[in-house]
């Protein structure tokens, strides 16, 4: 049986896995403990503190520190209110494309590690291979945190980690940040045929998105890097809630609103300078009416834009293996800034086009899997005595 056959093989079994974020990724992950255990190869959890997620890591070759960490999330975005041609969780060869939710973004890539595993394990290693599986990057990240708060402690401190994000199977050493914001108004309800005596919590929050987005657009005229596209950092407000009956004056509106900044941006002025708005032009015109209405801001969710070093160990590792000499940069966000920041250098390379991701009959094309089982096999050549 050939490696592609195998990993088509591993990738049905993972597709069918509904392991969208707001559900549990354990059945998943006792798949992969298993498959690994056939293999000879132990494996260790790091759950959430209810139990009902975990990630996994697990070290092929010699113990200690170093090593290559290969890093692949197991959840995925839903299929709600998206259109496919067939089951979204049956894996379906189409024309050389293998359709499935997670089939791109991102289970082909773990497939295909876990295609070369017996390999890897047949290999005199000098260093050792790492797998570490992720939950719950979908929604911010979150899960891959408990496990890099481990490393150089109860977990070895891998030399450099390739995140297999879809990207062609090209190098990418920078993306965006993302940071997510939630605002609500706290208007004064009222009867909406006299809206003088009331405050209207939706009107004032399409002025604050209004002032958002004339924030954003001033954010794009002063800061550009070219490698991205767009090159500059965008914000844009994502939902909104708010009301209880037309004919009654909203008390409450909230609305979220995401910022992805250029890396060296970090995350800007817009928060601070939303919120100056907001108390230099509405809750003076609020609090004329009432004193108990108010404007909050939260931060939901930040994940760290990454940009790799000159020099990084990762980037010179991955344009070795795919035998390019130049890198790239992405406006999504991985899990590489995190692994960064954790004092472990990254990389973005992974088969699979973004394009694809998070959209109805997501596919990965079999050339790219096969070329992923081609850059996987010359690291087992690299790390080998």
């Amino acid at each position: 049986m050939s490696d592609i056959t195998t990993a088509t093989e591993l990738l049905e079994k993972l597709v069918a896995f509904d392991t969208t974020s707001a559900k549990s990724n354990l059945k998943l992950i006792a798949f992969v403990e298993d498959y690994l255990r056939q293999h000879g190869v132990v494996s260790t959890r790091v759950p959430t503190e209810d139990g009902t997620k975990a990630g996994l890591f697990a070290t092929i070759g010699p113990e200690g520190h170093g090593g290559v960490a290969l890093s692949a999330h197991t959840d995925c975005v839903p299929v709600t209110g998206q259109s496919w041609s067939s089951d979204p969780f049956t894996l379906t060869a189409r024309d050389g494309k293998l359709y499935g939710r997670g089939s791109c973004d991102m289970k082909g890539f773990l497939a295909c590690v876990l295609a070369l595993v017996p390999s890897f394990v047949a290999a005199e290693l000098a260093e050792p291979i790492h797998l570490a599986l992720s939950y719950d990057e979908e929604v911010g990240c979150v899960g891959v945190r408990p496990m890099l708060d481990l490393f150089g402690k109860e977990l070895p401190m891998p030399r450099a980690a390739i995140i297999g994000e879809p990207t062609k199977m090209s190098v990418v050493d920078a993306h965006k940040q993302i940071d997510i914001y939630a605002v609500t108004v706290n208007g004064l309800a009222g009867h909406s045929s006299e809206p003088d005596k009331g405050v209207n919590a939706i009107r004032y929050a399409a002025e604050l998105i209004v002032e958002l987005q004339r924030l954003g657009a001033e954010a794009a005229r002063t800061h550009h890097d070219d490698r991205f596209s767009p090159a500059y950092t965008t914000a844009e407000a994502g939902t909104i809630e708010g009301g209880t009956a037309t004919n009654i004056i909203p008390k409450t509106c909230r609305f979220e609103w995401l910022m992805r900044s250029l890396p060296m941006e970090g995350a800007a002025r817009i928060p601070d300078e939303l919120m100056a708005f907001a108390e230099r032009e509405l809750l003076p015109k609020m609090h004329a009416v009432s004193e108990e209405t108010g404007i909050e801001m939260t931060q939901e969710e930040h994940v760290p834009g990454f940009q790799a070093p000159p020099g990084s160990d990762a980037v010179a590792l991955a344009l070795s293996l795919t035998g390019r000499n130049s890198t790239g940069a992405v406006s999504f966000t991985t899990e590489a800034g995190l692994f960064e920041k954790t004092g472990c250098p990254a990389v973005v390379c992974g088969p699979g086009d973004i394009a694809q991701a998070h959209a109805p009959d997501e596919f990965v094309s079999v050339s790219e899997l096969e070329a992923c089982m081609g850059f996987l096999g010359r690291l087992q050549d690299r790390v080998s005595r």
